[in-house]
């Protein structure tokens, strides 16, 4: 099993989010936060998982506080805005570092020393494009959005 595969995190509601389950599929990591200017992009990650979901693709939204403070919510207030203006409905993990000395397992295999896209995530909603196999296919810049053709196109190349 892949290192990407094997990791757990916490959901928002405070249970098990293991990626285990992942294996086999398509899934987009994006950083997300409540209060950026490029919170709007949960209206398209909804648009994508929605579109691709039966393919074998899902989108694994976690928050992060680190840029300017613009994820201050509880877990509680996170959710409920997530499902209230976007309606989102793809996985939402618990808030963690994607920087710095704290930054979470996850982020390390992402974009740590000896990580296919490395260098430190630059903004909210940077996403990283990771195939059945756990691999990482694709990092996009947080300006690029999810509709965006190289993103479709990276998705759909990835799926069959």
């Amino acid at each position: 099993m892949s290192v990407f595969h094997e990791l757990k995190l916490k959901a928002l509601d405070g249970q098990e989010l293991p990626l285990a389950p992942l294996k086999g599929k398509v899934v987009l990591v994006v950083n997300v936060a409540s209060k950026c200017g490029l919170t709007p992009q949960y209206a398209g990650l909804e648009t994508l998982y929605q579109k691709y979901k039966d393919q074998g693709f899902s989108v694994l939204g976690l928050p992060c506080n680190q840029f300017a403070g613009q994820e201050p919510g509880t877990q509680e207030e996170i959710q409920a805005f997530c499902s209230l203006n976007y309606g989102v409905t793809f996985p939402l993990g618990d808030k963690l570092d994607v920087n710095g000395p704290h930054r979470h397992r996850l982020y390390q295999m992402l974009a740590g020393e000896g990580a296919e896209f490395p260098g430190d995530i630059t903004w909210n909603f940077e996403k990283f494009l990771v195939g059945k196999d756990g691999r990482v296919l694709a990092r996009f810049s947080p300006s690029t959005l999810p509709d965006d053709a190289k993103v479709v196109s990276a998705i759909e190349k990835a799926l069959p």
